[in-house]
């Protein structure tokens, strides 16, 4: 498998499209028992006048207000991860979109993971069919944490890479999960049909 990088402008076009068009790259984490890789097979955007997104209260008073230890790398170079921790117990792995300054990023909610199973059951020891149809449970599975926060993921030990785009007719759009806010905007994206997607439309 040739891991090829996606050139920078592909992060700096509007992150609705970033978010559905990073299905189907490939995640690919090096750890000392070997190279984990996963295939994104579902999203959420947020963006920055988005009422469910960490930045949007603050960005009303200039980023140069906004930058928190939980924040910051989303205000950072595009094509970096952003990495942060919530509900007690999970790490939640975003891609930076847009220049620097403009706090928009994707989410990545759902892998389907083609390498290094056996280790990442060994980090997430569940049934299978649970590893990472989730953005918690993938980061669990791959042993991402706050450590790769603002990490260029265009580097080792945690690569975005191209893979297969999933065809448009082929992605749903739907609503976003796990927030109270702007509930209905459709800014969930998956691949039809993929059994490895958290929670498909009803």
């Amino acid at each position: 498998m040739t891991d090829t990088p996606f050139l920078p402008d592909f992060f700096l076009r509007p992150t609705l499209a970033v978010a559905r068009g990073v299905l189907g790259a490939l995640l690919v984490r090096d750890v000392p028992a070997g190279r984990l890789v996963g295939r994104i097979v579902e999203t959420e955007a947020y963006l920055f006048n988005d009422p469910a997104c960490h930045a949007v209260r603050m960005t009303l008073a200039g980023p140069e207000h906004c930058h928190t230890a939980r924040n910051a790398a989303m205000f950072g170079p595009p094509g970096h991860a952003y990495v942060y921790f919530t509900y007690g117990n999970h790490f939640m792995l975003n891609i930076v979109t847009q220049p620097a300054g403009t706090p928009e990023a994707v989410l990545i909610r759902a892998l389907e993971p083609l390498e290094g199973v056996g280790e990442m059951l060994h980090a997430r020891p569940v049934d299978p069919r649970n590893l990472t149809n989730g953005p918690g449970k993938l980061t669990q599975a791959l042993s991402i944490g706050t450590a790769l926060n603002g990490h260029d993921l265009s580097l080792p030990p945690l690569r975005l890479v191209q893979g297969t785009p999933v065809p448009e007719d082929a992605i749903v759009a739907a609503p976003r999960i796990g927030i109270t806010r702007a509930t209905e905007w459709l800014y969930r994206f998956y691949e039809r049909g993929n059994g490895w997607v958290s929670r498909p439309r009803s």
